[in-house]
């Protein structure tokens, strides 16, 4: 899948202690090896990495469990999203505004809390391998670092690291550009004999690192030359051959109605999701869930008076009507009832426009007493009283979980089936080895799933433009 590059600039401030005191930090929340493992082991003389492990996997909630951290970086600055301030609400300084106009600066907290957070990740698995876990924990640790170094590198094109995190005081170095997508895709190649091949989608495993690595060499001619980027045939094979591995596992097939890999049992209806965030191990339920908070994605979007679980909507974020407008009127994923939601509590999913609806049929209205139209205008600043209310197509890719309210039980998808095909259908029209019309194939078994006539051929750009659609 093409990324859009989206290189968020970071200034680097710096500051200077002026004067003659020699000053000796002690550092107290250092832990020596001992005080770890007596920590983690139980006094077992080792570390306890299943946890550890575990506990690596849950700090990937912060960068994806929130609608103001890497989602925002992702989403905000495209021609997909929107978040208007309405009236007084939703204003947050500016924050929103700025993102889409591009008008950050290195102050943004947002852009710094991603920033921080996904690299929070990276130290806590580089400080698991410190204390030479397993072959497989190993594994699943430096997939882990990889994974969101990739993210580091795609919005900052620099990754800073440590060769020992044991030393706090040890000053950071930094990979850029071309240099740490070649760290990633080392380490990927390194560890994929050692992953696990058939753990559950929220796992690292095998096909995981290869969808990774898919991307990395799809978009190695970016890294290399944001400003002309060039790609090489040798790369695009490779993501090729990729894809045919794991299309001929026959492990995975396009889920018959797309959004049952949005909905609250995904990790048990899906046949397409590859690698998520996990919300609870159903093998395990006593174990509790992990706080997952994919409930923003349609908490964010639907209005005040919309009938979802635990109060109702923020009416908060959008989608504009050219990006709306991509989608075909016969497009199935375009708008859609769900069985379990619409029929007992009127919201449908999909992109929302139009007169909404409540339980058995009820017309729903906004705060003013008005009926809730939700309208395809919308703008940055709304201050318009019925502008603020029903400005904006509405989105609803996750399905409204009703029976686990805060947190919802869906897990949030990163990797999936059709990702692979798509990426495959782009890498032949970069100049890989095979002809138009298959990569014309692979784009038509996914707009088939969504009810869409074939393509005759593909050409040209033509991924590039839909594939955020057409996923």
């Amino acid at each position: 899948m093409t990324y859009k590059i989206k290189l968020i600039l970071i200034a680097i401030a710096t500051s200077s202690v002026f004067g003659c005191s020699k000053l000796d930090e002690k550092l107290n929340g250092q832990l020596t090896e001992a005080e770890f493992i007596a920590l983690t082991g139980g006094g077992t003389g080792t570390p306890d990495f299943t946890s550890l492990m575990n506990a690596a996997y849950i700090t990937m909630y912060g960068p994806w469990s929130n609608q103001d951290n890497i989602f925002a970086l992702q989403e905000h600055p495209t021609d997909e999203l929107i978040g208007p301030t309405r009236g007084g609400d939703w204003d947050d300084g500016g924050d929103w505004r700025v993102l889409h106009a591009h008008q950050w600066d290195a102050n943004h907290q947002m852009i710094k809390r991603a920033f921080s957070d996904l690299l929070k990740t990276s130290f806590n698995t580089t400080d698991i391998l410190r204390f030479n876990p397993n072959t497989q924990i190993a594994a699943e640790a430096r997939f882990l670092r990889a994974f969101t170094n990739y993210f580091v590198l795609d919005n900052w094109d620099q990754v800073p690291y440590r060769e020992n995190t044991a030393d706090p005081n040890e000053v950071p170095k930094v990979r850029k550009g071309i240099e740490s997508l070649d760290y990633i895709i080392k380490e990927l190649n390194e560890i994929l004999p050692n992953l696990p091949d058939n753990p559950r989608t929220f796992k690292a495993s095998k096909n995981a690192a290869r969808v990774l690595l898919m991307k990395c060499y799809l978009n190695k001619g970016v890294y290399a030359n944001r400003a002309t980027p060039a790609f090489a045939k040798a790369d695009m094979d490779l993501v090729i051959s990729l894809a045919d591995n794991i299309i001929a596992q026959n492990k995975y097939s396009l889920t018959a109605n797309y959004f049952d890999n949005f909905a609250a049992t995904n990790d048990q209806i899906s046949t397409e999701n590859i690698f998520t965030l996990g919300n609870r191990d159903p093998a395990a339920p006593a174990a509790g869930r992990n706080g997952n908070g994919v409930m923003f994605n349609y908490h964010q979007s639907l209005h005040y008076n919309s009938p979802v679980a635990n109060g109702g909507g923020w009416n908060g974020f959008t989608t504009l009507s050219d990006f709306y407008d991509k989608f075909s009127a016969t497009d199935k994923r375009r708008e859609a009832s769900y069985p379990g939601v619409t029929d007992v509590h009127g919201i449908k999913v999909g992109l929302l426009v139009g007169q909404q609806f409540g339980p058995n049929g009820a017309i729903l209205k906004d705060r003013k007493g008005n009926n809730l139209i939700f309208k395809r205008e919308v703008h940055a600043l709304e201050t318009d009283p019925i502008a603020i209310e029903l400005n904006g197509i509405r989105v609803v890719k996750y399905v409204p979980d009703y029976g686990d309210q805060f947190p919802t039980s869906q897990d949030w998808v990163f990797y999936r089936y059709a990702d692979v095909l798509l990426m495959k259908a782009e890498a032949i029209l970069r100049g890989g080895t095979g002809t138009p019309a298959a990569a014309a194939a692979l784009v038509n078994l996914v707009r088939a799933r969504a009810g869409l006539t074939p393509l005759m051929n593909v050409v040209g750009n033509f991924i590039g433009k839909a594939i955020a659609v057409m996923i």
